[in-house]
Order: C-alpha cells, then structure tokens, then sequence
C-alpha cells in the first residue's frame, strides 16, 4: 500500500484517530509520518506514562503531583539506577534487572492491569487434548480447594474423582486427538 500523503512510498506507519465516535485511518511512509508527527501523536493529550503512574497509585485522580507509596521512593534497581519513583514516571524499565529489583511491588499492578497476578496464556488451536486436560485439571483442583473449604464434602469428593480419571488419562497416554 503506498503512503496516503506523498503517493510515492510504502506506507509503514498506521495511524488509527477516533474523534467524537468517528474513526479515521490513515497510512504513511515513515518520512510522511515523521511530518505529521505532531497531528498524529497523542504526547500531552494522553501521556502512556501518566497512565502506568495512576495504575500504579503515584498520581491521584485529577491530581498533577506524584505521590508515591510509602517505602517504595527508596527502591532502586541495582543495574541500571532506575528508581521504582521514576519507573511510575516513565512507565517502562531501564534494564532486565529491574523486573527483579521492583517485582514484588509489581504483582498489584499487574493484577489491577490484568485481573490476575499469575499469567495462564492460551492454548493454540492445534494443541493436542494434552494441554486442555491439563488446564482443566488445574481448574478442577482449585474448584475442589474451594469445595473443601466450603465443606461441600461430597461434590469434592466427586472433583477429587473426576481429577484422578483425567490424571489416568495423561498418565497411560490415552489423550484423544481433537
């Protein structure tokens, strides 16, 4: 596809502007794009740092000074310097070291970001039964932990059966080939 402004180039840079519920697309070459950055950016009317810093609790709703938790302004990654405060600044890591040094701090945004702090992904199309036994036997058991402590003795009796079939499945290597 060529660029919509010159005409003449690849267009590599896909700019996608939804103003008062009308959307407009918009293809240009990265020279074309680099011309119009200041229509195209969205620096000042929605910085992506102000964002990670208002997940993260450092900017108060409607508020403009950054507030940091307590305890967290002394965090520093030992590899880089970066600073868990200007992490929440930024919005992004100076270093692979830095997942490390602020991990624990991070697990409440990433389960504000994500609704969970533990990543359980997908599973392809093709995956064999194998990957959808397994998950569903990690579904099981945490519905049985919650049947136990509900006392529901005899449906966790029931899912503590159901677990061991599916178990026996994967062990003898019966999975079926959906």
């Amino acid at each position: 596809m060529l660029c919509e402004s010159c005409g003449k180039k690849t267009a590599s840079v896909h700019v996608t502007k939804i103003i008062n519920g009308n959307k407009n697309e918009l293809y240009l070459c990265e020279n074309c794009a680099r011309e119009k950055s200041d229509e195209i950016s969205f620096e000042g009317k929605f910085p992506l740092h102000q964002f990670f810093s208002g997940l993260m609790g450092f900017v108060p709703p409607g508020g403009s000074e950054a507030v940091v938790p307590a305890g967290h302004s002394v965090l520093q990654c030992p590899g880089c310097g970066l600073t868990y405060t200007q992490f929440g600044q930024i919005g992004h890591f100076g270093c692979d070291q830095c997942y490390e040094a602020f991990g624990k701090n991070l697990v409440p945004l990433f389960r504000r970001l994500h609704g969970n702090q533990k990543h359980m992904g997908k599973i392809p199309a093709r995956a064999g039964s194998f990957v959808k036994l397994k998950k569903e036997i990690l579904r099981l058991r945490e519905e049985l932990q919650k049947r136990v402590t509900e006392e529901a003795f005899e449906e966790a009796a029931e899912l503590r059966d159901k677990i061991r079939r599916l178990e026996s499945k994967i062990s003898s290597g019966g999975e079926d080939h959906d």
